[in-house]
């Protein structure tokens, strides 16, 4: 193993979720989502966990999830904020929104020090997807990576929901399509535009990286804030930073898949179904009753 960390991602709003879905309660002893992933990563040999998170919740966020696990893994927390940015360039008054999951792994720079899988605080991505990534990085340290899942595993049964489309050839990664409003309906999976068939693999952003994606990311995000800095809702995403890399011939990603069932709560109908999910899995035995 090559000091691999696990970065989650936690500094969001939950806008359509209408609340913190990082805080939220969904296991039999209030478990949040946060810990099932923090419990395979240990599970799976991963050696730190980095939270990026918003300052003004840091407090409630370590009595809540991390203070619980500090002894079993080495915990560090990195603050995401929008006047993290080169001095040249001025936040506008008007900007509220997060700068994006790219400008957010930016803010670990100084957190991390070898390979690492970053996912996002409020997806249940299973013990497997861990276990592919950490079996990957055995013999890796600088490759790019993505753990992919099936589509038809990573559907709401309460609205559409937006899924990077997987294009891939020899297990390398081509692009990824944002494609939006695709669900369930009349036993088709559908967006606006296409039918899929629910084999289509889907990036849940569950990415691994070498330390050079900081040199990456630090360069772009200064191009990103020169060309849209000023709109009030732009966002750096990794996506689109990776498909990037990919299409210069900067940089190849590698297809993991995982055969786990995704769950998550866009909606916040679909908390009900989440924690149904989760005691299943309890009373499967895949989880103990309490994690921590």
């Amino acid at each position: 193993m090559n000091n691999l960390s696990l970065l989650v991602m936690a500094a969001g709003m939950g806008s359509r979720y209408g609340g913190l879905k990082q805080l939220d309660s969904f296991g039999p002893n209030n478990e949040t989502i946060i810990d099932y992933s923090v419990y395979d990563a240990i599970k799976s040999g991963f050696e730190k966990v980095v939270f990026i998170i918003r300052e003004e919740f840091s407090e409630d966020f370590k009595t809540k999830i991390s203070d619980k696990f500090k002894d079993r893994i080495d915990v560090e927390h990195v603050y995401q904020s929008l006047d993290q940015v080169p001095k040249s360039f001025l936040v506008p008054n008007s900007r509220i929104k997060p700068w994006g999951t790219g400008h957010a792994i930016l803010c670990a720079k100084k957190a991390i020090s070898g390979p690492f899988i970053a996912i996002n605080g409020d997806d249940f991505y299973g013990r497997q997807s861990f276990q592919v990534a950490s079996n990957f990085y055995q013999n890796e340290e600088n490759k790019f990576c993505m753990v992919s899942f099936k589509l038809e595993n990573t559907l709401s049964e309460f609205g559409g929901v937006s899924r990077g489309v997987c294009n891939s050839f020899n297990r390398q990664l081509v692009s990824v399509e944002e494609t939006h409003n695709i669900e369930k309906k009349d036993g088709e999976i559908r967006s606006n535009e296409k039918i899929f068939h629910g084999d289509q693999l889907v990036s849940m952003n569950m990415w691994g990286f070498g330390i050079q994606v900081f040199g990456y990311l630090e360069e772009r995000f200064k191009h990103f804030l020169n060309e849209y800095g000023n709109e009030e809702k732009s966002e750096f995403l990794i996506p689109s930073v990776v498909s990037d890399l990919i299409k210069e011939g900067v940089e190849s990603v590698d297809v993991l898949t995982s055969s786990e069932k995704w769950f998550g709560v866009t909606f916040p109908e679909d908390k009900k179904n989440v924690s149904a999910n989760i005691i299943k899995l309890t009373s499967d035995g895949v989880y103990p009753e309490k994690l921590f």
